[in-house]
């Protein structure tokens, strides 16, 4: 039996309806940005195989590291333990970012790492026996898959299965100059409720690289700040450089309380996931009482291999090379941009950094499911380029290592594509 056909008898493959999707394509070596089928195929992968590859696939350094750690410790239970890579790691991270994140807590993933956030969040306020329970997010925004995830995430058809087992949140437009204030109002109005505030920083990934600007969140945080409800920078898409610097969080001066991390936190490597926090939310959960404790851990917490794996990534993330890559990508994607922003068939163009979208018009058909998704993802796949449109927008996200050659080809692809579909 072929990859496919055996996988195809066992495996089960997720945001795929299984009846009706052709055949996974079965990958058997990555090399830089690209990809390659067991046939010999090569595929760009431009979407840096859901925003998790920051510095190409099998990359020799982190493969060298995860090898090493492989032949000294391949796991340890973290609670009464610890180990060197966990303890470095921390420290590391916790020296990139704002001045007041002083404690990490480790986690799987992603969605992991938000339900630790939220859940420190709302036992910060039980623990200081205040009845604060409610969360203020923004409409459309993605945090996960787990059920806290999903709650603080946009009601969708991707969560209408489960809408009603959801806790109720309060949810908010993505802030600009004329809608600011009652933003503000509506968040005075709630302020003895909120517990906290849970955004993702200037781009909305799932919802469509939906992009907003750093003045209005800043102004939000300062008012949150001002009305003591905690906030919590979901940082797992657009850390480690995708935006243009090292975090987003630094296109904005107020500083959250809590921060969370995955995908490129291993340069795409496995899975390990990260919530930090400021002092002022670890000490309340300090106490003789023990049922202050924040209840919460994961059987692979803080895996030494995971965190081998960021620490080689955090090394390529230093490196000159990979600002300067940062910026070039950047800097071209603008270029495509104003190339193709007056074409009949783009709706709108948008970029924060490394992150391109663009909208193809289609009327009021601008529905996830629509056919058009389907028909754009397999033309970019026949032409050797993973893609995966959101509805009618595509968006690229590469790898830093990225080719100026290997960029070109993908713009000109797309290029392509509005004149013949």
């Amino acid at each position: 039996m072929s990859l496919v056909d055996r996988d195809l008898k066992v495996i089960w493959h997720p945001y795929t309806q299984m009846k009706t999707a052709l055949p996974p394509i079965p990958i058997v070596r990555g090399e830089g940005a690209c990809l390659y089928d067991e046939s010999g195929k090569k595929y760009i992968d431009a979407v840096s195989s859901w925003w998790v590859n920051i510095h190409g696939h099998a990359h020799p350094h982190i493969a060298k590291k995860v090898s090493e750690q492989l032949n000294k410790l391949e796991h340890v239970i973290f609670a009464g333990f610890t180990h060197e890579g966990a303890v470095a790691l921390a420290e590391r991270l916790l020296t990139l970012l704002p001045g007041n994140q002083q404690k990490a807590f480790y986690s799987d993933n992603g969605s992991t790492a938000i339900e630790v956030a939220i859940k420190m969040c709302l036992q910060y306020w039980h623990n200081k026996g205040e009845g604060r329970t409610k969360i203020l997010a923004f409409k459309n925004a993605y945090h996960g898959d787990t059920f806290g995830a999903m709650a603080v995430s946009g009601r969708s058809a991707f969560t209408a299965a489960f809408d009603s087992l959801l806790f109720e949140v309060e949810f908010i437009d993505l802030p600009n100059k004329e809608n600011i204030a009652e933003l503000k109002s509506q968040i005075s109005g709630l302020k003895s409720e909120l517990a906290c505030f849970i955004f993702e920083p200037l781009v909305q990934g799932a919802g469509g690289m939906l992009m907003y600007e750093a003045q209005y969140l800043d102004e939000l945080m300062k008012h949150c700040r001002n009305e003591a409800v905690l906030m919590i920078d979901d940082e797992v898409f657009t850390g480690f450089g995708r935006t243009g610097k090292s975090f987003a969080c630094y296109h904005v001066t107020e500083q959250p309380d809590i921060m969370c991390f995955s995908k490129g936190l291993t340069g795409g490597t496995m899975a390990l996931g990260m919530t930090t926090c400021s002092q002022q939310i670890y000490d309340a959960f300090l106490s003789d009482d023990r049922l202050k404790t924040l209840f919460h851990g994961h059987s692979f917490t803080a895996n030494p291999i995971a965190c081998a794996a960021a620490l080689a990534s955090m090394d390529l993330f230093m490196e000159p090379a990979t600002q300067s890559n940062i910026n070039r990508i950047s800097t071209s994607h603008k270029a495509f941009l104003d190339k193709i922003k007056h074409h009949p068939k783009v709706k709108t163009v948008r970029q924060t950094g490394t992150i391109v979208a663009l909208e193809w018009e289609t009327g009021n058909d601008t529905s996830y499911f629509s056919s058009l998704r389907d028909t754009l993802y397999q033309y970019f796949l026949n032409a050797g380029i993973i893609l995966r449109p959101l509805g009618n927008i595509i968006y690229i996200l590469p790898p830093y290592c990225i080719t100026d050659t290997e960029l070109s080809y993908i713009y000109s692809k797309i290029m392509q594509a509005l004149e013949e579909i």
